[in-house]
């Protein structure tokens, strides 16, 4: 049995836990702490934080999903103004064994390593994600994560890409209106632009200007409580639109990484995904044109596992160090 400490740093928050790893590579997690990144001067004083609430000791092996690049000496994060230098990892937090993972690529353990009840059916056939092949996973959140997973029985590895940040493409005239309204602000237009979190707003404001109405401005919080729970048929309009085209981007992702299942990650993702259910995220995902039979054999499944970022980040742990 190994003791570690997995944490998930993000802009806004940084959340800790305990987990433990059996020697058949079982993952357990311990209860989470969320931290406010705002509140601590640095990493390593949150972590002291954390060192407190668990009685002032922590195990010296630790698993860090970051929401940024990872690679270099300094780590920088773009919503908060922490660094993390990995070569001192084992000075400042006396962790003598350390992973330092993207965060989507902790997400990516996580889907490899989830068990089949974390996971719900999206769309395609009901069955088990393969064993074998590529796993394509898209994470609508902030922005938009991607990742793909190859495995072979019970090897694989983790690619996180930044695949969010492909061309968007219109598939009708009113995508046609949304991208125009995003050119005059954007030279070039991701997907992401579209299919994210704040990319609600957008698509609510270019549906507003196509019926000629006047709207007061509000934020993707306020618009996706609205479009969810119907309480707006505009921008419930605009919910079953970005659904259209996650499951489009979903798609056009698949066909690249020559993906045998796709997974939908992500807390946006999560928190809509009864909207999903009944949305046309299926048949878009589907319209590739002559590739439409194949689109539709690929079981698309959303993971459901309550802290996909602190488990993957374990999990990376565990593929780095346990072999």
């Amino acid at each position: 049995m190994t003791s570690l400490v997995t944490v998930d740093i993000g802009g806004t928050h940084a959340r800790f836990a305990m987990a433990e790893i059996a020697a058949d590579g079982a993952i357990t997690l311990g209860e989470p702490a969320t931290l406010h990144t705002k509140d601590h001067a640095s990493f390593q004083t949150a972590w002291e934080d954390f060192a407190q609430q668990q009685g002032g000791s922590l195990p010296e092996a630790v698993a860090i999903a970051v929401a940024g690049p990872v690679g270099g000496d300094v780590i920088r994060f773009t919503n908060n103004p922490w660094i993390i230098r990995p070569a001192l990892i084992p000075e400042k937090l006396g962790a003598t064994r350390y992973t330092v993972v993207n965060d989507f690529g902790a997400v990516g353990h996580a889907v490899a390593r989830a068990a089949p009840e974390h996971f719900v059916h999206l769309a395609g056939p009901d069955e088990p994600l393969p064993a074998t092949g590529t796993i394509s996973v898209v994470g609508p959140g902030t922005g938009l994560g991607a990742a793909h997973i190859w495995r072979d029985g019970a090897d694989y590895r983790v690619q996180a890409t930044e695949g969010g940040h492909i061309d968007f493409a219109p598939l009708d005239s009113i995508e046609d209106a949304l991208l125009a309204r995003l050119r005059q602000r954007h030279r070039r237009v991701s997907v992401e632009r579209v299919v994210s979190g704040p990319g609600i707003v957008d698509i609510y404001e270019a549906l507003a200007a196509m019926e000629g109405r006047a709207i007061q401005p509000l934020d993707d919080r306020t618009l996706w409580q609205l479009g969810t729970s119907g309480e707006d048929s505009l921008a419930a309009a605009a919910v079953d639109r970005f659904c259209l085209s996650l499951g489009a981007v979903a798609g056009d992702i698949a066909l690249a990484q020559g993906a045998s299942g796709v997974v939908i990650a992500g807390g946006l993702g999560l928190r809509i995904r009864d909207t999903l259910l009944k949305s046309g995220f299926a048949s878009r995902f589907r319209a590739k044109g002559r590739f439409e039979g194949l689109m539709a054999g690929l079981p698309v499944k959303l993971i459901t596992h309550p802290q996909p970022g602190l488990f993957g980040a374990a999990a990376a742990f565990a593929s780095e160090h346990l072999k």
